[in-house]
């Protein structure tokens, strides 16, 4: 039997299977507001057998979005543009999660292929906010803001704001809640010793740089309802000599356990510049880090990066080094991977086809 075909089940929530689609950016909203394109982005994905189907970052206020395209959770009509995606996505089996975010000192950004460069306000950018008043870049070659470093009423008003679009999730249908605590932005960069600097009660020590975010799980905790999944994704390493380590993000998790997150999504990198280079080669050492955090926190965890292959997906889950695989690239190539790849583990098509498929290709 496939163990990557077997069901999992989180507190009041099934998966039918350990597939998931990963969070990624699709820069195509419109203030904020999905359009026709994620019903056809994510909702491929769930008629393609996907157990679970995660919408991109999307931003608790305007100015948490990394790009003018990225999706929003700030307002009521971001969210009745979300119910009839998340309806469908549960109309074809599968679990939709959606991943709040705040992009800290990286947003205000032009969409990647406009170059990627911080759009000055004249050009329709807006301010950015960080631990500190430190750029994400300064080396020269193109223009980063200068982030306003966070008082405690910013700080209020952001975790308020994850509050709130945790509260809009859930009215929009969302059965799985993820923050964001990666790839450089503003809980990551509040996290990294490589970017907070302060000297307060959320700089210094772990427990200090962790306070930011271990504050907003447990006032989102608060407000999500305890029988649906929590799930947290952390860089587990900043790959940068003197920047978060596995063990410290263990530790972390281990804070999180206990504040009533249930898995933890494991990627890695993005706090500062010097850490692309050891991005590009590291990736498919996050598989290992999922079963470290697995291993060493109790909670459940979600694998990601350069997992392409069915029999490799397989091994991941049967080994014990995560509960979940998460596809990018891969299901962007090919939205039916889970169907394909039960097909290659010999699994039932029934368990991830629809009945139309089913009655004229699922032999």
């Amino acid at each position: 039997m496939s163990q990557l075909f077997s069901p999992l089940t989180i507190k009041d929530i099934t998966l039918r299977n350990r597939i998931g689609v990963a969070p990624m950016c699709q820069y195509q909203a419109v203030d904020g507001v999905a359009q026709a394109w994620h019903m056809a982005q994510l909702g491929s994905k769930a008629v393609g057998g996907a157990g679970l189907v995660m919408v991109e970052a999307t931003a608790v206020l305007p100015e948490g979005r990394i790009t003018p395209g990225c999706m929003g959770l700030w307002n009521e009509t971001q969210v009745n543009a979300l119910k009839p995606i998340t309806a469908f996505i549960k109309s074809q089996g599968a679990v939709p999660g959606v991943q709040l975010a705040h992009s800290g000192r990286k947003g205000s950004s032009a969409l990647p292929w406009l170059g990627g460069q911080q759009l000055t306000d004249t050009d329709g950018g807006w301010n950015t906010y960080g631990p500190t008043d430190k750029a994400f870049d300064d080396d020269g070659t193109r223009l980063w803001k200068a982030p306003k470093q966070m008082q405690k009423d910013d700080i209020d008003t952001v975790q308020n704001a994850f509050v709130a679009a945790a509260k809009r999730a859930l009215e929009a249908g969302y059965e799985l809640l993820e923050i964001h605590c990666a790839h450089g932005y503003l809980l990551h960069s509040f996290l990294s010793p490589l970017v907070n600097t302060r000297t307060d009660s959320y700089g210094g020590s772990l427990k200090n740089r962790a306070r930011m975010l271990l504050e907003t799980t447990e006032k989102v905790r608060a407000v999500w309802p305890q029988g649906l999944p929590f799930a947290m994704r952390l860089s587990m390493t900043d790959w940068v000599e003197g920047g978060l380590t596995v063990e410290d993000n263990i530790q972390v998790a281990r804070w999180l356990k206990v504040l009533g997150v249930d898995l933890v999504d494991c990627s890695s990198g993005g706090a500062t510049p010097a850490s692309r280079g050891s991005i590009n080669g590291g990736i498919a050492q996050q598989v290992g880090m999922a079963a470290d955090v697995r291993q060493g926190s109790g909670l459940m965890s979600m694998a990601v990066g350069e997992i392409t292959q069915a029999q490799q997906a397989e091994g991941i889950i049967a080994d014990g080094q995560a509960d979940i695989v998460l596809l990018a690239r891969a299901m962007l190539h090919d939205p039916y991977w889970p169907t394909h790849a039960a097909k290659d583990l010999g699994v039932e098509m029934t368990q991830v086809m629809p009945p139309l498929h089913q009655l004229f290709i699922g032999r």
